[in-house]
């Protein structure tokens, strides 16, 4: 393993494990509220890490609702995940089956969008860095959502102080990241418009996926870039 791309992945993550440590906290503080006793909250975050889903799971256990109206929703929410492996995976084809393991697990908005990122600008995607990055964001989410459910009556409504607009506002510049590439204002517009109309119409948490795949759609429309025109080109005269 290469230590300095591992500490370099350290240093990129760090400010993604501040801004997620508030909603880590607010998840282990709702889960006490409902019952979750502090084994569960802290098994919950580090086997499903995903702060969406296991807000949803939340919402939904303890109420009268069928096993399979649970399982689709959380699987509405992550849905995006089959499509982040899929545009990581050229990046990522040099990992070992265990390797790719790890990568999945740890795989969560900011990952992929900083994988992306990297490999795009020619950069080496090494585990080392890949597994840095990750785990200082995984780690302190387990940890905070324990310290959330221990201290959550202290903790109070995040929103009062701000806290709440830490992560949207990361996530928004992860998405702006990508404004130079091709078409990223229509699907961007597109995405974005679907998923208020889903919200509105069919609720949370299907208008994640419905506004992803209303951009989805939208970007097979568009003709290739020139350079992947090009490549294809020539794949076709080898």
């Amino acid at each position: 393993m290469k230590r300095a791309d591992f500490f370099e992945g350290l240093r990129g993550g760090s400010a993604v494990a501040l801004a997620s440590a508030p909603f880590a906290a607010l998840f282990g503080a709702l889960a006490a509220d409902n019952g979750m006793t502090l084994g569960e909250i802290t098994l919950m975050s580090a086997s499903i890490y995903a702060g969406a889903s296991q807000m949803v799971g939340l919402e939904l256990f303890g109420h009268n609702i069928q096993a399979w109206v649970i399982v689709a929703s959380i699987v509405a929410v992550n849905f995006r995940h089959v499509l982040y492996s899929a545009a990581i995976a050229p990046h990522i084809k040099h990992f070992s089956a265990l390797q790719k393991f790890f990568t999945f697990f740890l795989l969560v908005d900011p990952q992929f969008a900083e994988t992306v990122k990297r490999g795009e600008s020619g950069r080496p995607v090494t585990f080392a860095w890949y597994l840095g990055f990750g785990i200082i964001i995984y780690i302190p989410w387990v940890i905070v959502s324990l310290l959330g459910g221990t201290l959550g009556s202290f903790i109070g409504d995040p929103k009062s102080i701000g806290l709440d607009i830490l992560l949207p506002t990361y996530f928004l510049g992860i998405v702006l990241d990508f404004r130079h590439r091709d078409n990223f204002l229509p699907v961007a517009s597109v995405s974005a418009v679907a998923s208020i109309i889903a919200y509105h119409y069919v609720g949370s948490p299907w208008h994640v996926s419905l506004g992803a795949a209303a951009g989805i759609v939208l970007a097979t429309l568009f003709p290739p870039p020139p350079h992947e025109q090009e490549l294809e080109s020539d794949l076709h005269e080898v």
